[in-house]
């Protein structure tokens, strides 16, 4: 197990502007941001490194969706813990989307409203990820449809992290 320093590390931040009904980063001005090679751990481990810091909590291991969907009830954290894909962030039919490959050992910062789905699964083992969320905050599922509009109103009341989920008291996360 090795996390690597967050002066290692190169560091993706990308703001997407809303597309149709996805606010993406528009509401917050949070970026995206990716973490390259942050880390060599399995799941169990990162769950490990994530709980002791306490600014998320791990919930689930999995892939994601193939269907564009966001949350408007919290930020989210995925660290890769196998295998390589391709993601599209923003929703694909907007012409600012972010489409980046990913790897085992990236941690990605997802802000609440930032459309996100999985584009294509690159690699010979299956791509998954850990999944986990700020204390106290329920995940929901939006797709940008109407109907949505009130939801996406409380993201600009959500607050940013006080730590960096990955290192704590100082990281990335902190200086955006």
């Amino acid at each position: 197990m090795a996390f690597n320093s967050a002066d290692d590390i190169q560091v993706t931040c990308r703001q997407i502007p809303s597309w149709h009904l996805i606010p993406n980063t528009s509401i917050r001005s949070k970026p995206l941001m990716i973490y390259h090679g942050a880390f060599d751990a399995t799941a169990a481990e990162l769950t490990r490194r994530l709980e002791s810091i306490g600014e998320v909590i791990p919930q689930w291991t999995f892939t994601m969706y193939r269907e564009t969907h966001f949350h408007s009830t919290t930020h989210e954290v995925l660290g890769v813990v196998a295998g390589r894909a391709r993601l599209c962030f923003g929703g694909e039919e907007n012409p600012e989307r972010f489409e980046p490959t990913v790897q085992r050992g990236d941690l990605i910062i997802v802000p609440a409203g930032v459309g996100h789905r999985l584009l294509e699964d690159e690699g010979d083992v299956p791509f998954k990820m850990v999944g986990s969320y700020p204390p106290q905050k329920e995940w929901d599922m939006c797709y940008g449809r109407p109907g949505e509009e009130a939801k996406v109103q409380g993201i600009q009341k959500l607050e940013w992290f006080h730590q960096d989920p990955l290192y704590g008291e100082d990281g990335p996360a902190l200086h955006v």
